[in-house]
């Protein structure tokens, strides 16, 4: 019988399989060594890049930080100016304001720290004014001009062969909102700006921001215009029956000083044009609030309905309610409501720099800070407002 091939032959020689064998054996072998090696240099790859991402990441930290700390000199600058009146870094940023004097720069006061005018601007837009609800432009001129097509571009159908008649041309009115300039006086004493503790931005921002808010919001609903913004209140107001551009429409309640029943505030819903209805708002005092708040409709129902989450304003038929205490009490012939889509109504015009000026001088010993901002307000569509007058007729 012949022996196996796999076995090695007489004389040490070695049969071809145990050759092939062992060179499977071989090839296999430095397959694994090789795969190793690849998956070592992949691991090895791998981590360099975790470690250029890493470094590529902390190295773009720097740039936020840049980007956040661009406004970190004026604010420390700004602080020495209204702890001590330094005001060399102010002057070395070259962050001061435009000066109404142009003998001394620091006449006209320096711009606020952005972050504090931020924070006071916030304040103003959340307040309960009309600009809540009001169309707010920001301008660089000392007036801000409203366009008003209050007429329909004229239109006509025309057949193939006919001749094509001329139609109307549209009416143009310009409105002019002029920029006034509204000013707070908060002081401190000298002590308390000495303590490193005191935060005076925000000491400061509260301040003014309480005064703007006030005064603006009187303003937009009863201003005369006389270096303040024109409220909507102040123009003439007549019978919506007789209504004409350039006077707001009033609808009566049909009793002397009071209501008559919620049939009146109907009337002044649909008093108002169709396209200003879908963005209605009702204004009024909180007065007058309580006093709607008992309206019921034919069946027994409430008019007035609180907004069902926190912060949502109340709704009256439908349409939000907004607070302004500086609209009139409920009286013998008072325009004491008022419905319209203010967002088309009524333009707040604002420059959007805030500057203070510091006067050590005036009120000793305490450090008086004269803030002034420019803003304006009127009345841009006289279609978009209509008023709940509390009388007969």
């Amino acid at each position: 019988m012949r022996e196996p091939e796999t076995k090695a032959r007489a004389g040490g020689e070695v049969s071809p399989m145990a050759e092939m064998k062992s060179a499977v054996t071989g090839f296999l072998s430095e397959l694994r060594d090789f795969k190793d090696d690849i998956h070592t240099r992949f691991q090895q790859q791998e981590e360099r890049l975790t470690m250029l991402d890493r470094k590529s990441h902390i190295a773009a930290r720097p740039a936020l930080a840049v980007s956040a700390d661009l406004d970190a000199p004026h604010k420390k600058a700004f602080d020495a100016y209204l702890r001590s009146g330094d005001d060399d870094g102010l002057r070395g940023l070259e962050l001061e304001g435009k000066a109404m004097s142009s003998a001394v720069a620091s006449d006209g006061g320096y711009l606020v720290d952005p972050q504090t005018a931020a924070q006071i601007r916030s304040v103003l837009e959340s307040t309960a004014s009309i600009r809540a609800v009001a169309n707010v432009v920001n301008v660089e001129a000392t007036s801000y001009d409203v366009l008003v097509d209050h007429s329909d571009v004229g239109a006509g159908w025309a057949t193939e062969t006919g001749t094509a008649s001329e139609t109307g041309t549209p009416a143009i009115d310009r409105i002019t909102i002029p920029l006034h300039e509204l000013s707070a006086l908060p002081k401190a004493s000298q002590r308390l700006l000495d303590d490193s503790a005191f935060d005076i931005e925000g000491w400061l921002a509260g301040r003014i921001a309480d005064k703007f808010a006030r005064a603006e919001a009187a303003a937009f609903v009863s201003g005369d215009g006389v270096d303040k913004p024109t409220g909507f209140l102040t123009h003439t107001v007549v019978a919506n029956t007789g209504w004409s551009w350039g006077n707001l429409g009033y609808v009566p309640t049909g009793v002397d000083g009071n209501f008559n029943g919620g049939e009146a505030i109907i009337d002044l819903v649909y008093a108002l044009g169709a396209r200003y209805r879908a963005n209605g708002t009702f204004v009024m005092n909180s007065k007058t609030a309580g006093a709607v708040r008992k309206l019921k409709d034919n069946d027994g129902r409430f008019l007035w309905s609180d907004g069902l989450a926190a912060g949502e304003p109340a709704r009256l038929l439908g349409y939000r309610v907004l607070i302004a205490e500086d609209m009139p009490d409920i009286a013998s012939g008072a325009d004491a409501i008022a419905f319209g889509d203010f967002e088309a109504g009524y333009t707040v015009a604002e420059r959007p720099d805030l500057r203070i000026l510091r006067d050590p001088f005036s009120a000793k010993p305490h450090v008086l800070f004269y803030a002034t901002k420019r803003v304006g307000g009127d009345v841009s569509d006289f279609a978009a407002i209509k008023l709940l007058r509390f009388a007969i007729s």
